[in-house]
């Protein structure tokens, strides 16, 4: 009986944790409500509209729309030059996204376990191009790798004859892969930071205890403890990657020859600069909408792989 009253809160106790639980809900949703509305304004209302877009024929410069329904989406399937640009984002995927996990986590371990003194001046060093304008790093960019820019004065000190790296169909897509991958890799040095920083100081001194050295410590320890948030980190730079526009607009508007044409840049051109007469909006939505639904399905399957990797080695 003893027991059974002990177990018992008072009344007034009772509704007073309850109206602080509310109340602590009540200012949650406050603070939330800001992010709630700028999301819907500028994420939630555009991705609406272009759907309802997709199902226009319509220019976006007349008031004459017409309901064509999935009429956009049957011609795009039947459209090379979107197929091209969705096989060159892949591709573009595909080289940048290794080098940029590799080369980020590297510069991660580098300024978190073997470089102490200055290691925030080198953070900083290698984080300042995230920061600095897509735009203006092409700009730059294509003075340096142009026909008579630094790469090929560089190269004629040698004797080697300089080609125009972003006008030839074979170079231009990997030189752009090399800039990104140098633009946004101190985007993921960050997240890898963090990783390695939620690993406890007693792994890394226990590992020196049984003799290990920095290369046998991080891939025998440190690695296998820090790959749960690997497969995050490596989904969020696979969808990154696939979003790639403005690097690409400013240093080769998607040439030569459409060699470099990712789905972003044939989504603008389509919808606002349209070579081939009036621009179409409604069509580069249905384009958008196509490209959006490949981008969720290949984050939902490497979220599904990295789920079921984690749990095998949890087995």
């Amino acid at each position: 009986m003893n027991k059974q009253r002990s177990q018992t809160l008072p009344a007034p106790v009772s509704d007073r944790r309850r109206r602080q639980k509310r109340r602590i809900n009540m200012w949650c949703w406050i603070f939330m409500i800001p992010t709630m509305v700028l999301y819907i304004l500028f994420q939630g209302y555009p991705i609406l509209s272009s759907i309802f877009y997709s199902t226009l024929d319509w220019s976006g410069m007349t008031s004459d729309a017409l309901f064509v329904g999935l009429d956009n989406f049957k011609e795009l399937l039947r459209d090379k030059y979107f197929f091209n640009s969705v096989i060159n984002s892949f591709k573009y995927m595909i080289m940048a996204v290794p080098l940029q996990l590799t080369i980020s986590l590297a510069l991660a371990y580098i300024f978190n376990s073997i470089i102490k003194k200055g290691a925030s001046f080198f953070r900083t060093v290698f984080f300042l191009p995230v920061i600095t304008t897509a735009s203006i790093v092409g700009i730059i960019m294509m003075f340096i790798f142009g026909g008579t820019g630094s790469v090929n004065q560089f190269l004629s000190l040698f004797g080697t004859r300089g080609i125009n790296w972003l006008g030839n169909a074979k170079t231009a897509l990997p030189v752009v892969v090399l800039i990104g991958v140098w633009k946004e890799s101190g985007t993921f040095m960050i997240y890898w930071l963090a990783a390695l920083q939620s690993v406890s100081q007693d792994v890394y001194e226990a590992a020196t205890i049984d003799g290990a050295n920095k290369w046998q410590t991080f891939r025998h320890v440190v690695f296998p403890l820090i790959l749960p948030m690997g497969g995050v980190i490596s989904v969020l730079c696979i969808i990154s990657s696939l979003k790639v526009f403005d690097l690409i607009q400013t240093m080769t508007n998607g040439g030569p020859f459409y060699s470099t044409d990712v789905a972003a840049t044939f989504v603008y051109r389509t919808a606002y600069a349209s070579s081939t007469g009036m621009p179409r909006l409604g069509y580069a939505s249905a384009a958008a909408m196509l490209f959006g639904l490949i981008v969720i399905a290949v984050g939902v399957i490497g979220n599904t792989a990295k789920t079921a990797f984690q749990k095998k080695n949890a087995v």
